[in-house]
Order: structure tokens, then C-alpha cells, then sequence
């Protein structure tokens, strides 16, 4: 006769190990984004400095990293381009990109707070605060205010 506790502590333990997996895997597909921490950072066809120079970046341009390889890191940007760069030249601060056409950032998060500026397609910023579809925001002249989270790249900083 086997002992019914013994089977059960399996099953739980099988259970636990399962859930383990998952979250792991789920956790480990997560998109993970990064800013290039100097101006003039190379973007390159492939993982070396021998591989064909495709665009230049500045500083706080935000990147999702794809894969890494070595030195170097597989990156996309908010247009959908792909990349590689050194990834001694990208940093963890967490900054956003207007993806929109003269977009208004606003002193309150919605449609109904008056603009501090209108704000051009390109222009990067760093997330401070959320409120729902809106994202506070602060550019590296001191101005603050909220964009829709639709209108910048990543979307769902901070």
C-alpha cells in the first residue's frame, strides 16, 4: 500500500516545479528596453564593428533589446528598424520617443488640460509617472507634462 501523503507531497512538488517554468518563461520573453548612453552610438548590420554601419543614435534614444551576442545586442526602435550596437553604450534609464506628428503635451493627464508644447515626431523624453492611458513625462530642457501612452514608443514605460 503506498502512503497517501508521500503521493500527494509529489504532486505538489510537480505542481510547484511546473508553475516555476512558466513564470520563468513567461517573465524571460518580456520585452526588455534600454536608452544609448552616449551621442554618436553606431547602429550595425551585424554583432561587430566589421559589419556595415546602418544609422548613428544619440543619447536617451530608446531601444528593445532582442538578443544578445557577446558584446553586442540585437536592438529594434520605434520604427521597427533592427540593429546591432555595443552593449557597453546602452543604459538602463528608461526613456520614450513621440512616435506622433505634432503632438501636444499636456499639464494634466487627458484631452481636457490645457498644452505646454507641441511636441514633434522623434522627440525623446523620460517617463516619470502613469496615469491609465497617460504618461507623465520630462524632457532634458525641465519641461513637464503628460502624453498618451498611444502617441510614444514604448508604450507601457514606466
Amino acid at each position: 500500500m503506498t502512503n497517501p501523503c508521500r503521493h500527494l507531497a509529489g504532486k505538489a512538488l510537480l505542481f510547484l516545479f511546473t508553475a516555476f517554468l512558466f513564470l520563468t518563461a513567461t517573465t524571460a520573453g518580456a520585452a526588455e528596453y534600454a536608452s544609448v548612453a552616449k551621442n554618436g552610438a553606431n547602429i550595425r548590420s551585424g554583432p561587430g564593428s566589421n559589419y556595415e554601419l546602418l544609422w548613428e543614435v544619440g543619447k536617451g534614444y530608446p531601444l528593445r533589446i532582442l538578443q544578445q551576442q557577446d558584446k553586442w545586442s540585437e536592438v529594434v526602435d520605434f520604427e521597427g528598424a533592427k540593429g546591432w550596437i555595443i552593449t557597453l553604450l546602452l543604459s538602463d534609464q528608461k526613456t520614450v520617443i513621440v512616435k506622433g506628428k505634432d503632438i501636444n503635451l499636456r499639464v494634466g493627464p487627458g484631452v481636457n488640460y490645457e498644452p505646454v508644447a507641441l511636441v514633434k515626431y522623434g522627440v525623446i523624453f523620460t517617463p516619470l509617472d502613469r496615469d491609465g492611458d497617460w504618461v507623465k513625462v520630462k524632457h532634458a530642457d525641465g519641461t513637464v507634462g503628460w502624453l498618451r501612452d498611444t502617441l510614444i514608443w514604448p508604450s507601457k514605460l514606466p
